[in-house]
């Protein structure tokens, strides 16, 4: 009966001790989604950001391929909509554009159970999340988005981005911070799981791939450090 009381009190600390962290991370991270001008001036500095990163080139990059924080790797076929999503002992052919012309496989072996479904939107899943930490910064005019122009702190501009729709979590915003050539060093974020309105997450270490686009492979955010390794784009 002690130990359970023991326990009890340890278990009952580390809640408190959590819940004092988050009102902590609220009061000095949380912040407000700022408002700004959307039309010329937020679509001119959009241009500049992918003029810096070679946007022309991005666009006739056929393939991609990457491997998100050491646990899964992507061969994403632009052209054809198509990704080939690997974990463990999982390969999930995603169909982009058809959802149910998607397959899967089990150590080589093709899966026919109801249990395929479950896998194919976890690999959605998993492509929407991970390829927007590739290539966020090119799709600032994609259909559904929305940009503002911000007047950041010290005089510098911001971008503020809006997805209305499409992706796993529309009416998610970033507000893009960049370096007097247009090259991106950082966004803020206001997303629904997240908490925490404003928290940055860090666009460092580019490097250009086979087909000129330019990539980052280097995130952080908050207490989360997610690497994108194995990058390649080629025509």
């Amino acid at each position: 009966m002690n130990q359970i009381k023991v326990i009890g009190k340890v278990v009952l600390g580390i809640a408190g001790l959590m819940s004092l962290l988050v009102v902590m991370l609220f009061m000095h991270y949380d912040e407000p989604l700022p408002t700004g001008e959307q039309g010329e001036k937020a679509d001119h500095l959009a241009q500049k950001m992918l003029d810096a990163l070679s946007f022309e080139q991005y666009k006739q990059t056929t393939k991609l391929r990457w491997t998100f924080r050491g646990k899964k790797t992507y061969e994403w076929n632009r052209k054809e909509g198509k990704c080939i999503v690997r974990w463990d002992n999982k390969r999930v052919h995603l169909n982009l554009r058809k959802k149910a012309a998607s397959s899967v496989y089990v150590d080589d072996v093709l899966l026919i159970s109801p249990e395929k479904n479950v896998l194919i939107d976890r690999a959605l899943a998993s492509f929407n999340n991970d390829s927007f930490w590739l290539v966020a910064p090119y799709k600032l005019f994609d259909k559904g988005v929305e940009r503002r122009y911000i007047q950041a702190k010290e005089g510098k501009e911001a971008l503020l981005v809006t997805y209305t729709s499409g992706g796993t979590t529309p009416g998610d915003s970033y507000l893009w911070h960049m370096d007097a050539q247009g090259i991106p060093t950082s966004f803020q974020l206001w997303v629904d799981i997240i908490p925490i309105g404003g928290l940055t997450a860090s666009w460092e270490n580019w490097m250009t791939t086979t087909s000129g686009a330019k990539i980052a492979s280097t995130h952080k955010l908050a207490f989360l450090n997610i690497a994108l390794t194995n990058i390649d784009g080629v025509n």
